[in-house]
């Protein structure tokens, strides 16, 4: 029987949910939606099948992590570095600790449908079964530009092997991809913590990956590690990576504009809000009244003492602010 050890990544900001997400409240930690669960909650819960649960995190969100998921254990990274080190962190931490587990690797701050165990238990089988990287792949039901896509290739029945990891496309590109049967990346992935370790010495986490492994100098190895991607990092290097694909509805919620797709009205609303001959709009606030009248497809959200307008088809562009604040020390 295969232990299962869900490994949840709660380190990052979710900067494109900003003013509710900001570097003091992070988005793995908001509640969106019809559900009074933040995020983390949620993820922590759907895992709960899991034989044991961690959470990769910062420094500054330790304490907050362990609050609202007091049954697992807390690693905390030595320095935010995306998700390449996180993981490799995780992965050694995990092998220390419990060397028989596999890990099924999940973000905090996505949105599931139901379904997410069936596919997760036939992920963390096959990852200990074949000792692939297993990647969780969901079928795309429009030709999103904001994901990166798996390319499947041989057939395995309950899996397939991965032929290519497609970047994030243009348009015309996504529609292709929907059509040869790709899937979206979700970010959520099983396997053994010696399985990844091995190939994360392919690439630029291999400093990283001695380091770890030797136990020396490991807080010095995270500084000179650049910030890096698992995918780019591990993934898209490895000889041998696998793709179960997802029996579940999945939004990773990125940025303002998929609230509406999680809506069941004309308009996403968040907290007290009113619409007036307006559709297509996120209306969102904390303990203030949000009103729109005769306008449509916006965001106008205020969370604290911010507020921020922009149309949703820019919710992208909410990074540029982000960006801007962080320059000016503001955000």
């Amino acid at each position: 029987m295969v232990t299962t050890a869900a490994v949840l990544l709660a380190g990052g900001t979710g900067t494109r949910l900003y003013p509710a997400s900001r570097s003091h409240r992070p988005k793995q930690f908001l509640a969106l939606g019809d559900d009074d669960r933040s995020l983390l909650r949620r993820t922590a819960d759907r895992a709960g099948f899991a034989d044991e649960l961690f959470v990769v995190t910062r420094e500054s969100y330790a304490d907050r992590v362990r609050d609202i998921v007091p049954e697992a254990t807390v690693l905390v990274e030595p320095a935010g570095r995306d998700t390449g080190p996180a993981l490799a962190y995780a992965a050694s931490q995990l092998r220390d600790r419990h060397p028989d587990a596999t890990m099924l690797c999940l973000p905090s701050d996505h949105v599931v449908g139901e379904g997410f165990r069936d596919t997760a238990e036939t992920a963390v089988d096959v990852a200990a079964r074949t000792g692939a990287l297993v990647t969780l792949g969901v079928e795309p039901d429009r030709p999103a530009t904001g994901y990166g896509y798996v390319q499947p290739g041989v057939d395995y029945g309950d899996h397939y092997a991965v032929e290519q990891f497609r970047e994030k496309p243009d348009e015309a590109t996504a529609a292709d991809l929907l059509e040869e049967g790709c899937y979206w990346n979700a970010g959520m992935f099983a396997w053994t913590p010696d399985a990844f370790l091995d190939a994360a010495r392919a690439g630029p986490l291999a400093p990283l990956v001695d380091a770890l492994e030797t136990e020396t100098g490991v807080a010095d190895a995270f500084e000179d590690t650049e910030a890096v991607s698992v995918d780019y990092a591990v993934l898209e290097r490895a000889d041998d990576v696998r793709v179960v694909p997802a029996a579940f509805k999945w939004d990773d919620v990125g940025a303002w504009d998929a609230l509406l797709r999680l809506a069941d009205g004309e308009n996403a609303t968040l907290g007290d809000t009113l619409a007036v001959d307006a559709s297509g709009n996120v209306l969102a606030s904390d303990d203030k009244h949000v009103s729109v009248v005769g306008a449509d497809d916006l965001v106008v959200a205020a969370f604290d003492d911010r507020v921020l307008v922009v149309p949703t088809d820019d919710a992208q562009r909410v990074r540029e602010v982000v960006a801007q604040l962080r320059e000016d020390g503001l955000f």
